[in-house]
């Protein structure tokens, strides 16, 4: 029989970490609504609740560990239900609004989206996909950024079905990128950087339905800044294993 000396989590904490699991399934109802929102033609909404499912995502967790969810309500997996939300939001919403607002069209569009669904599936469920020392191994299926710069760039959809495809492949390739708010290298330069960048992720949405390629444009060199550490981190951290062996 198993003995420990912990005492029981109070009604405080177990009010306090199952309001933070409730937080953590609002970001599916933001997805339903970007579902909605796209059907009816309205991208710009969709575009909006996405945002703010980012928001949730970046800020759950830190509630999350404040609230010792995992020692509180160790029965619940909160961690399944993030990535559930997170499939929804990152994956499954944004690339239905690829398809539904033009920017992935006919066999090649099809075959992009089906690509990039079934890549993300695969590598949510892989016991790797975030490592012990908070890197995402790779690409991190953020299709809903993906979708903002093409729709805001207005790129043909063959130049759509390219770049789908191409980060479809990424999201299955071993290599590791950073995850902003807990990789210890840069960490503080990455969320800093990450909310300038949120800032002006902001500005576009709110001049939508007017397309902004000016402020889109300023706004990447956040993903260039994030591609570029994430690739430079992988190879010094192959070759200290390489050492080391």
């Amino acid at each position: 029989m198993l003995v420990t000396d912990r005492a029981p989590a109070s009604l405080a904490q177990r009010t306090a970490a199952w309001a933070v699991h409730l937080y953590t399934a609002t970001g599916a109802l933001t997805a339903l609504a970007a579902l909605i929102e796209t059907t009816r033609g309205r991208v710009p909404a969709a575009f909006g609740w996405l945002y703010l499912a980012v928001a949730i995502d970046a800020s759950d967790g830190a509630l999350a560990r404040a609230a010792r969810v995992k020692e509180v309500i160790p029965e619940f997996d909160g961690a399944k239900l993030d990535d559930i939300v997170d499939y929804l939001t990152f994956v499954l919403v944004p690339v239905f609004l690829m398809l539904q607002c033009g920017l992935l069209v006919g066999w090649s569009g099809g075959l992009a989206a089906a690509a990039a669904a079934l890549a993300s599936a695969f590598r949510f469920c892989h016991a790797s996909a975030k490592t012990a020392d908070h890197f995402f191994t790779g690409f991190p299926s953020y299709w809903n950024v993906v979708a903002l710069y093409l729709y805001v760039f207005e790129a043909p959809p063959a130049v759509s079905a390219v770049v789908t495809m191409s980060l479809a492949a990424l999201v299955i390739v071993p290599l590791r990128f950073i995850y902003p708010s807990r990789t210890p290298a840069l960490r503080p330069l990455s969320i800093g950087l990450g909310l300038v960048w949120a800032g002006l992720v902001a500005a576009i949405l709110a001049r939508l339905p007017e397309r902004s390629p000016g402020l889109a444009t300023l706004s990447l060199f956040y993903p260039i800044y994030y591609t570029i550490v994430s690739f430079v981190l992988d190879w010094l951290s192959r070759r200290h294993r390489a050492r080391v062996r």
